[in-house]
């Protein structure tokens, strides 16, 4: 349902407080007290049969009985009458409730039905929203308002604050007035029976008086991963998310017959989806706090590399030890730079990063060092660190660095050392807006904060380059393979099924060849030559190295016949059960430089399909060098992903070991992201292990398991919708030119940006309605960085004489949460005007948006734009002056 009525939740002009008490120590009683000790300025209506006042105010024995219909209610009744509550707000008018009371889905309601399923159910018909059950209430410090029954108030602030703990709730309610850290809003979610993140995302991240959203997680549930990924996402494009998300060492993961199953634990999952949402995720309170604060005040970081300048040696070593443990990176200073330094500091400085300065360095000293750290265009941040002395006071020496950096564009922290002296100078730099911490590694987590929130936000923004060869699967090979598995009641295919099936998306595999005997294995053996591998066959057994079922470089005839006589004896003694249907045969695949990796795939209860990568080989799970990701994969999302591993380092080559080929090894993993897409079947996937050398890839080994189960839901598995080729057309203009109108695609950023470089100034006044402005590269990436879930754009492609791909034309639309309306906008280049063009894209948008549901498109237009008056108007829109805003609205009814 997302944000409708929302508003109606976190800005309420009358509250009504069903359940309200004067019992000590009841719940009623302290929400009441709450309420009105908050300044709220609306009517606050307690409702309670039993009293004819509540903290004395005039008390309504029914929600009948109220005198208007109250914009918020809060419920702490008992159980059962919950439902009837809701039913009886309804039909007054109410559009919000924040349900305290705990234990409806325990109790039932009627035969067959919870409470808390027949809550729902009396909420859904007046579409009225409930936030809870079982929840803590909601603080709005702004508007006055504590409708909890938390023991403190906040301050108004910036943050909004959103837990699903409400032991949490009230834990950081006391810790942050402590600390005297503000909020614009506090929410306690509960159960999330309606109102979920999904929704409070939406909510948050569009207003103006929240400027960062902090979340505390435990789970979400399944049906609200997509929701969630595309609230998340749109939100962290606005404004810094950070979350602290719980239980990341779960007992009790499911076996899995796939390595991948038993390395993609849950909480790499949530790791890898708050990524790719653009979510920092931190580990307490502590940390949750600084790195808003540090986000909040550091300068936008350009790169990754550190410099560390400091007046002791011992600071400077914690601080290098705390960046290389956390995965970042020290600066290398120019030649430059050091001719600078070795010219102003004594000649015993460290001569390195980090610039150790030694003892007796002074406020000039300092701030003359750290000016030539910050022209040096190796360095991207500096961390400035001070150990307590008696010839440089440390105040003093604050005071320098703070005239120094009045005009700072890159990221600088501080972290001074020490007691009263060193937190007079903290002060000094906290009233500058500079961030500071007391000790060096607390300083270098901040400083990664920045590094992990600018990887996510790029994850967002980037352009990703095109993959180096375009592949077009055969998916038709892939589906016939794994029917005919499902029509045999198979769950797992054979090791040759399995590499047809990668076959059909382009993935490089080794020949592989089914021999029913051992004879008939001696036979293939001669055939492709030797040496070979041979590999037991069997519906039963996944590991097959687990039962000394592969054996690897046999160079005879008499190797394989008695090896293979060997595995069918051991199998028959140790695994009775199993049903073998013979040998595999493979010829040795010669690559002596190749690193044997892995990657696969698992299907995440919540997530859906996870893609891993890492080390692979026999001992995969003991080593677990692994990272995982969520599907759809491009070029640098494949890369991202390599990165992550331990592994990665010796990818990039060593020795006379050259670097494997990256572009060959990011292919694959997007070819199995596409596989992922277009086959639901499948449900777990391993290739382990895949040889990448200087030459390419090479598959030895693979395994798929299938299911059923897995088709009904198709894409809608999928946590991040993948692009929809099946939107793509290709139709004819009346000019009688052929153009391809598809979704943009994060790759078409380059055309996009020369596209817009051949609109006309007026078209441009046009499009951003009244606006003449260049369109920043980072604004133009987000233009072609959609979800295509509630933005959805159409580009019109044809090529030029050249034969290069050009942009003719785009159409836009942008849904709200509840997919009600969306709001459109269409451009078409300004030499290819009157063509037909814009009709043809505004078509196809109408028929997207009629086809998804949506109930409305509607857009701004100037007054002199009759173009775009006339192409709206011959579609039906309808048009409406704005005269106060100079404008003309224009609106079509789909339903």
């Amino acid at each position: 349902m997302s944000v409708r009525h929302l508003d109606s939740l976190f800005r309420p002009g009358s509250v009504a407080v069903v359940g309200a008490s004067n019992a000590p120590g009841s719940i009623g009683g302290v929400l009441m007290r709450n309420l009105l000790r908050s300044d709220f300025d609306g009517p606050i209506m307690p409702v309670n049969p039993k009293y004819d006042s509540v903290a004395g105010v005039w008390t309504y024995s029914d929600v009948a009985s109220l005198p208007m219909a109250p914009d918020l209610a809060v419920i702490c009744t008992p159980p059962r009458v919950v439902p009837d509550v809701i039913d009886e707000l309804g039909k007054k008018g109410t559009r919000a409730a924040v349900v305290i009371t705990a234990g409806l889905t325990d109790i039932e309601y009627r035969k067959g039905q919870s409470v808390n399923d027949a809550m729902l159910a009396a909420a859904r018909e007046y579409t009225l929203r409930i936030l809870g059950p079982n929840c803590v209430g909601i603080l709005i410090p702004g508007l006055g308002l504590n409708a909890t029954f938390a023991h403190t108030a906040i301050k108004p602030g910036t943050l909004a604050f959103v837990s699903q703990s409400g032991g949490f709730c009230t834990a950081t309610l006391d810790w942050a007035k402590a600390k005297g850290i503000g909020f614009s809003h506090f929410v306690s979610l509960g159960n999330s029976a309606d109102v979920d993140f999904g929704d409070v995302l939406d909510y948050l991240g569009s207003v103006s008086e929240t400027t960062a959203i902090l979340l505390y997680m435990e789970s979400i549930g399944a049906d609200e991963a997509r929701k969630f990924m595309s609230a998340a996402r749109a939100a962290a494009r606005n404004k810094p998310v950070l979350a602290i998300k719980a239980g990341r060492n779960a007992e009790g993961a499911r076996a899995a017959a796939s390595h991948t199953g038993a390395l993609a634990g849950a909480d790499n999952v949530y790791d890898a989806a708050l990524r790719r949402a653009g979510i920092l995720r931190v580990y307490d309170l502590d940390e949750l706090f600084d790195a808003v604060e540090t986000l909040a005040r550091s300068q936008p970081l350009k790169g990754e590399r550190l410099a560390i300048l400091t007046n002791g040696g011992g600071p400077g070593v914690i601080a290098t030890d705390a960046l290389v443990e956390h995965g970042g990176q020290l600066a290398e200073f120019s030649p430059a730079t050091l001719d600078k330094l070795n010219t102003l500091l004594p000649g015993t400085w460290s001569h390195g990063n980090p610039v150790d300065m030694i003892g007796d360095a002074d406020a000039t000293t300092y701030v003359k060092s750290l000016r030539i750290l910050y022209d040096d265009p190796n360095v991207d941040a500096i961390l400035v660190m001070n150990a307590p002395s008696a010839i440089a006071p440390p105040q003093q020496t604050a005071a320098g660095i703070v005239d120094a950096l009045k005009s700072s564009e890159k990221p600088i922290l501080t972290s001074w050392l020490g007691g009263a002296a060193a937190g007079e100078a903290r002060q000094i730099f906290a009233d500058a807006g500079i961030p500071t911490y007391d000790a060096p590694e607390n300083a270098v987590r901040a400083f990664m904060h920045i590094v992990r929130y600018r990887r996510n936000q790029s994850i967002l923004t980037q352009v990703p380059p095109s993959a180096p060869t375009d592949f077009t699967p055969t998916p038709g090979a892939a589906r016939a393979v794994i029917e005919v598995a499902l029509a045999e009641e198979r769950d797992l295919l054979t090791e040759p099924e399995a590499k047809q099936v990668l076959a059909a998306y382009g993935i490089p595999v080794v020949e592989t060849r089914v021999a029913p005997s051992p004879d008939e294995a001696v036979g293939v053996a001669e055939e492709i030559g030797f040496p070979v591998a041979l590999k037991i066959l069997s519906p039963d057994i996944s590991h097959k190295s687990d039962v000394g079922g592969v054996a690897l470089g046999l160079d005879s005839t008499d190797d394989v016949r008695n090896v293979a006589e060997a595995m069918l004896a051991r199998i028959a003694k140790h695994r009775r059960e199993a049903q073998l249907t013979g040998f595999t045969v493979q010829k040795m695949a010669q690559r002596p430089q190749a690193h044997e990796l892995i990657i696969g795939m698992t299907t995440d209860a919540i997530f859906g399909p996870v893609i891993l990568f890492g080390r692979g080989g026999t001992a995969v799970e003991v080593i677990g060098d692994r990272a995982v990701a969520l599907p759809p994969l491009n070029m640098s999302l494949a890369r991202r992903l390599i990165e992550r591993t331990q592994v990665y380092r010796l990818l990039k080559g060593y020795r006379d070991r050259p670097p494997v080929d990256f572009d060959a090894l990011c292919l694959t993993l997007i070819q199995m992201s596409q596989l992922i897409v277009d086959r639901p079947e499948i449900i777990e996937l391993d290739i382990n292990p895949l040889f990448a050398d200087h030459h390419g890839v090479l598959a030895l080994d693979a395994r798929v398991r299938v299911s059923s189960s897995g088709v009904a839901t198709g894409k809608k598995r999928l946590a991040i919708r993948p692009y929809p080729r099946d939107l793509e057309e290709t139709v004819m203009l009346s000019s009688g030119q052929q153009v391809l109108m598809r979704p943009i695609r994060p790759e078409d950023e380059p055309a996009h940006e020369e596209f817009v470089a051949r609109i006309t100034p007026d078209d441009m006044r046009f499009r951003l309605l009244g606006v003449t402005r260049d369109i920043p590269r980072s604004e133009m990436a987000r233009l072609t960085q959609i979800d295509y879930h509630r933005e959805m754009a159409f580009i019109a492609t044809a090529p030029n004489a050249d034969g290069d791909v050009e942009t003719l034309g785009v159409v836009r639309t942008v849904s709200d949460a509840d997919n009600i309306k969306a709001d459109f906008a269409l451009m078409v280049r300004s030499d290819f005007k009157r063509r037909g063009l814009g009709s043809a894209l505004l078509e196809k948008m109408i028929r997207y948006c009629r086809s998804r549901g949506t109930r409305e498109i509607a857009g701004d237009l100037l007054p002199d734009n009759q173009a775009m008056l006339n192409l709206t108007a011959r579609h039906g829109f309808e048009a409406r002056e704005v005269p106060e805003r100079e404008r003309i609205e224009v609106h079509l009814k789909l339903e």
